[in-house]
């Protein structure tokens, strides 16, 4: 278990694939918070100190795109990685977060990606 580890929100509508997901950031040495649908994720958002979102596209009420202009008007610099069983997303959408990517690319891409995204800026030449 990783100290001092990374708070990441997890937002999905679906509780298995949310529960799943949960588990495996766990285990990687993350702290996770849930949310099942966009204005939990919102209120979480807000009021912790998050430091990374893993974001689901399609959720009933407010879709992911939604989700992640409203954060990024709270906490710009938060990452946002967005997750869709969708192949192809508007571009007005996946403009709005650091990264895309589909469900199926499975869990050690979602970590790989997710370490990318709390990787400190390099700062030499």
């Amino acid at each position: 278990m990783i100290q001092n580890s990374h708070l990441i929100l997890c937002v999905d509508d679906e509780f298995v694939g949310l529960k799943v997901r949960k588990l495996l950031l766990e285990r990687a040495g993350y702290r996770v918070l849930a949310a099942t649908d966009g204005l939990s994720g919102l209120q979480l958002f807000e009021n912790e100190r998050v430091e990374a979102v893993i974001l689901d596209y399609s959720m009933p009420g407010m879709h992911g795109g939604e989700v992640a202009a409203r954060m990024r008007q709270l906490k710009p610099q938060i990452p946002i990685l967005l997750l869709s069983a969708y192949v192809g997303l508007p571009n007005e959408v996946t403009s709005l977060v650091d990264l895309y990517m589909t469900k199926g690319e499975g869990a050690p891409v979602l970590l790989q990606k997710l370490e990318s995204l709390l990787q400190p800026v390099s700062t030499s030449s």
